[in-house]
């Protein structure tokens, strides 16, 4: 593991990537990259995973609509806030000193390019379902007998949810919400000929694609093609003369009074004002009649700078229905995840487990059941006397809110704190904070003008005479659905530092007093900016007197300035930076006088990677028992750092902190099947594939145990990084 991991470093500084001269000056804004445009760089990446021959069939149409969801949310959230802008005539720069209009003009060009190859990769896997027996068919494809079912499901499926809209004064014009998806009409009555537009909103409470008797094979005809057939039952008398689809996208952004006397109330207001946002982006199907547009187009307010002609299918967000375990010859193997052995050595029992020591679990390989487990456990034991957990994103029916609600309803003292500000899981969290008061326990709302995002879980246990503390702390959200694709850590420990840490976050979210000392523990956003800057500093002098100097780091997104320019002064003090980040990154790896000794690689594959984490060689280099190894709640992005309630914990023990190094960063480093490596022009190069060395990291997580989960077998059985196919 060792050996691999410095093979890994060597081979990412050995000057295989080129060097590019700079041709603007260092000090410019032009040393940073366009957040916007990184996004949508990001997102390209997913899309080619799309067209990525490894990938099973369905899982790259799953990632086709992957890229579809993430690029809606991107336009209501970051499109709509810097359209705003732009109509305020807001001019102030982004870091990299582009104004919001100048971005608009950007992200336009490049988001167009992108929904055009999503037809193509559509058009292509259409294709291969083809063969595949999977046919997504048109009306003119349909048998008799296809019709007469039909016929039978719109009667008893579809037609009641229905409501046909006249367009004419005497009927206003319908509201239709962020992402509403409608078929706009041209009809004449055939009795007089008497014109008659009308809009026909389709529920999202229908499914997208219905499926047709067959004998082994999967035929699915899309809803807006079946109403279309069966248009006469809603305007009987009428002629369909012209039609288009089109599908809207809303300003989804939320405001908030400063001063809200009810936080929730004000919470619930605000989400019904999102589904009054401003149109900031309309699809339309090509082909549409030109006075029909116009007049929807009127109606929404919307630009042709804001429509987006298609000439195939809208909404391709939808396609994730067709993802169906009916085919898992065309879906990744089976994978079950693992029960860490020593807890299995203990009988299940977590709290004695970690007595033992602490303990890493490396989701999704390590299950995240283990996360909800100790929570059951802890609200069942006589001898827990109170609970305190942070709550981000859950699911809708959270196993984890259930346990505090059966804790609180035992008797224990829980206290839990709701994010009301995570984005698209407002209204979730509403619902959940009102469960659990109903429960008895105590809730807490954080601040208005902070969101709390760490993710912090404590279990106070009586244990003799003594009250001991078992704390949780994570770098992704307590949501059992997304723990089964997100890639993220959980570290469960006893330790009575790590504990007392915990309960004094607790006590400032619930009572604003800032802890005024913390032993193992940063948080944002206080301390945890000023601390990683330490860090870096510390490499940097490192360097100046001859030791190793080096810093492993891996997150999703990587923006915020002052810390990017700390990386750059630590490349050019000789520090050798490697970094793993997902998604949006603003720095520029590789260039001359300003990051040659910078790497950055992205890693995009089966699972998402989500995990934070960040290890400084400490005079000694990486991988190295002596170094400082860190795991996070929080991205290096300027929210995170300044307007959110992070953690940057610090892992002692050394079982942990050689799982995080050797284990996790060397693999993610290690990988090729699935990486792309950063140009300093933004650009992501997929990293070259080769016969002989396909290294996959989230194979081997699959493959390997965690190092600290590991029981009587001992640790050290477990094996070494080596080669391995790719899978398919």
């Amino acid at each position: 593991m060792k050996d691999l991991s410095a093979n890994t470093a060597d081979f990412l500084h050995s000057g295989a990537r080129d060097i590019c001269e700079p041709d603007f000056d260092l000090t410019s804004p032009q040393r940073f990259y366009n957040r916007e445009l990184s996004w949508l760089g990001f997102n390209w990446r997913v899309l080619e995973e799309a067209e990525n021959p490894r990938v099973p069939l369905l899982e790259r149409l799953r990632f086709l609509s992957i890229s579809a969801t993430n690029l809606d949310e991107f336009y209501t959230v970051r499109v709509a806030g810097l359209r705003e802008l732009a109509q305020a005539g807001n001019t102030t720069p982004a870091a990299d000193g582009m104004s919001p209009a100048e971005q608009l003009v950007h992200i336009n060009t490049d988001a167009r390019a992108l929904m055009e190859r999503q037809q193509t990769v559509f058009a292509d896997l259409r294709q291969l379902m083809e063969a595949e027996g999977i046919d997504i068919l048109s009306v003119s494809e349909l048998t008799d007998e296809d019709r007469a079912h039909l016929k039978d499901v719109f009667v008893t499926q579809v037609f009641a949810v229905l409501s046909p809209l006249a367009i004419d004064p005497a009927h206003p014009f319908p509201f239709l919400p962020n992402t509403g998806f409608a078929l706009a009409l041209e009809l004449e009555r055939t009795s007089d000929k008497t014109p008659l537009r009308a809009l026909l909103p389709i529920p999202s409470q229908l499914r997208r694609f219905w499926e047709l008797p067959s004998d082994g094979t999967v035929r699915v005809l899309p809803t807006e093609e079946l109403l279309l057939l069966h248009i006469n039952s809603l305007f009987p008398g009428y002629k369909l003369k012209g039609s288009f689809a089109f599908r809207i996208l809303r300003d989804s952004d939320l405001e908030l009074e400063e001063e809200a006397e009810d936080l929730v109330r004000e919470f619930e207001t605000a989400l019904k004002r999102r589904r009054r946002g401003q149109v900031v982006r309309m699809k339309a199907s090509a082909g549409a009649p030109k006075g029909l547009k116009a007049r929807i187009m009127e109606e929404l307010a919307v630009t042709d700078e804001e429509v987006i002609e298609i000439d195939g299918l809208i909404g391709m967000a939808d396609l994730a229905e067709l993802v169906s375990d009916k085919r898992p010859d065309l879906l990744w193997p089976s994978f079950t995840p693992r029960v860490p052995e020593r807890v299995q050595d203990h009988d299940g029992d977590l709290f004695a487990a970690i007595r033992q020591k602490d303990m890493l679990l490396h989701h999704p390989y390590e299950t995240f059941d283990l996360v909800i487990r100790f929570l059951q456990q802890a609200a069942r034991d006589p001898n827990v006397v109170a609970i305190k957990q942070t709550l981000y994103r859950t699911s809708k029916d959270s196993p984890i809110v259930a346990a505090l609600c059966e804790a609180a309803e035992d008797g224990k003292s829980v206290t839990a704190l709701v994010e009301l500000k995570a984005r698209f899981d407002e209204a979730a969290n509403i619902r959940q904070s009102r469960r659990l008061e109903r429960a008895g326990a105590h809730v807490v709302y954080g601040f208005i003008n902070l969101k709390t995002h760490a993710k912090i879980s404590t279990v106070v246990r009586r244990e003799g005479t003594e009250l001991v503390t078992y704390t949780h702390y994570g770098t992704g959200n307590y949501h059992p659905g997304t723990a089964r694709v997100y890639t993220d850590l959980s570290l469960f420990t006893c330790s009575a530092s790590l504990g007392r840490d915990a309960t004094k976050v607790f006590n400032f979210l619930s009572g604003y007093a800032e802890p005024d000392s913390l032993e193992n523990l940063a948080i944002s956003p206080m301390a945890l900016k000023s601390r990683l800057k330490e860090l870096i500093a510390a490499e940097i002098e490192h360097a100046k007197n001859g030791k190793p100097a080096q810093i492993w780091a891996k997150m999703n997104s990587l923006i915020d300035a002052e810390i990017i320019d700390a990386l750059y002064e630590a490349s050019q003090g000789g520090v050798k930076i490697d970094l793993v980040i997902r998604g949006i990154c603003g720095l520029r790896p590789g260039v001359a006088g300003l990051s040659e000794n910078i790497r950055v690689k992205s890693v995009i594959g089966r699972f998402l990677e989500h995990s934070r984490i960040v290890c400084f060689g400490n005079g000694h280099g990486l991988p190295s028992n002596k170094a400082r190894v860190f795991i996070s709640s929080a991205d290096w992005m300027g929210r995170n750092l300044n307007r959110r309630v992070e953690t940057l914990v610090e892992t002692k023990n050394k079982t942990v902190k050689a799982q995080i190094v050797s284990q996790i960063m060397a693999a993610n480093l290690a990988d090729v099947a699935q990486s792309w490596v950063m140009n300093a022009d933004g650009s992501f190069t997929r990293a070259e594939v080769g016969e002989d060395f396909t290294f996959n990291c989230h194979r081997f997580f699959m493959e390997n145990p965690s190092l600290s989960g590991r029981g009587t077998a001992g640790a050290s059985d477990v094996p070494k990084l080596t080669h391995t196919e790719d899978q398919p």
